[in-house]
């Protein structure tokens, strides 16, 4: 459904570093920064990328919004979750664990990045 992603960081580097270390935990490739000092993740079936805004504002998080991450196991989002934390993460929600929606089950853990914005690591039960 989507081509790519983009999110506003405010430290380029601060910010490749985290999403370095919580992709590589789920197998992909470091990122790579292009001649704009952009930071891009390439996968076969999209791009994420992060960049200061083009506006010249600071990055903000939106408030409501949430980017979530697929993983395969509960075990690939504990270990995202604790590469997050290590690496400049900041813990937010409940702790990571299967939550009963309603329709389905869900396995979720939740972050905070260097830029503040919230992210997750999401597999249906």
């Amino acid at each position: 459904m989507f081509s790519h992603v983009m999110l506003g960081a405010n430290d380029i580097q601060k910010s490749k570093k985290f999403y370095d270390a919580i992709l590589g935990a789920l197998g992909y490739e470091e990122g790579k920064i292009d001649p704009k000092g952009r930071c891009f993740y390439f996968t076969k079936t999209g791009v994420f990328g992060l960049s200061v805004p083009i506006d010249g504002e600071p990055a903000s998080h939106g408030n409501g919004s949430t980017l979530g991450f697929a993983i395969e196991s509960e075990e690939q989002g504990l270990a995202w979750h604790a590469a997050g934390l290590a690496n400049g993460g900041v813990a937010c929600e409940d702790a990571p664990g299967v939550r009963d929606g309603g329709m389905m089950k869900l396995y979720l853990a939740y972050l905070r990045d260097p830029a503040g914005n919230k992210i997750c690591a999401m597999k249906r039960v």
